[in-house]
């Protein structure tokens, strides 16, 4: 098991560790972590294992394990790996993780800007993308670019809360994706609020406050297939 520091505070950082394994393809396991895992359309972290002597493992990303509560450190292609048992100091690239924060909470706005059903989306560094279920639609990019920037510039709060699996039976229309169901079998399930704009489960990492988020455009729609709209949007800094 990796205890999943990010979860309860995605502004932390850094964190010591104990190495707990080495996967056949030389994943590094370790038994707490700052890293989050490639999921819910958003890229794992990157960032250092530092060894007790000084020596670095750069780790080009983080994955989801063979279990649920499994996290796995994937170093950089030529990289030594440590031995397991030894203590090391786990740190993420931070700016790019603020960046992943910053886009993964503007993509929730979107979600409440434009109210239909999301059939996949991606965070990625500086940019971001929803794709809809929308058949027959005239989306406009100065609109929905205004009203984005309005919102976040009303520094609304983001928190974390939890449900419980048989809650959220109950209350179907808060997963508003339709091809990534949250993840169940621990009894529980994470929910990220936008105060007084959005909520919904979410496992991903967030800024406390909307004002973080800084300024956004649309990109570009596009057409992807017979029903789906594709928005994106990029930071304008």
């Amino acid at each position: 098991m990796t205890l999943p520091l990010f979860r309860d505070d995605a502004y932390l950082t850094r964190t010591a560790a104990k190495v707990t394994g080495v996967t056949e393809r030389g994943g590094i396991l370790l038994d707490r972590t700052v890293f989050y895992p490639t999921g819910g359309g958003q890229l794992g972290d990157r960032g250092r294992l530092i060894l007790a002597g000084g020596t670095e493992i750069e780790i080009a990303t983080a994955v989801k394990g063979e279990t649920p509560d499994e996290i796995v450190h994937i170093p950089a292609e030529g990289s030594d790996l440590p031995p397991v048992g030894a203590e090391v100091t786990a740190e993420i690239d931070w700016p790019t993780r603020h960046r992943y924060m910053r886009m993964h909470s503007c993509l929730h706005l979107l979600s409440a800007v434009l109210p239909y059903p999301v059939t996949g989306g991606q965070v990625s560094d500086g940019k971001g993308r929803l794709d809809f279920d929308l058949p027959e639609a005239t989306l406009d990019k100065e609109e929905i670019t205004t009203e984005l920037n309005r919102i976040i510039g009303e520094n609304h709060e983001v928190t974390s809360d939890w449900i419980s699996e048989e809650e959220l039976d109950a209350k179907p229309d808060l997963v508003k994706t339709m091809s990534v169901q949250p993840p169940r079998g621990a009894g529980r399930i994470r929910l990220i609020r936008v105060a007084g704009v959005d909520l919904q489960p979410c496992g991903g990492t967030h800024v406390r406050n909307t004002s973080e988020i800084g300024n956004v455009r649309v990109r570009k729609i596009e057409k992807k297939g017979r029903q789906n709209r594709r928005v994106s949007l990029e930071f304008v800094d």
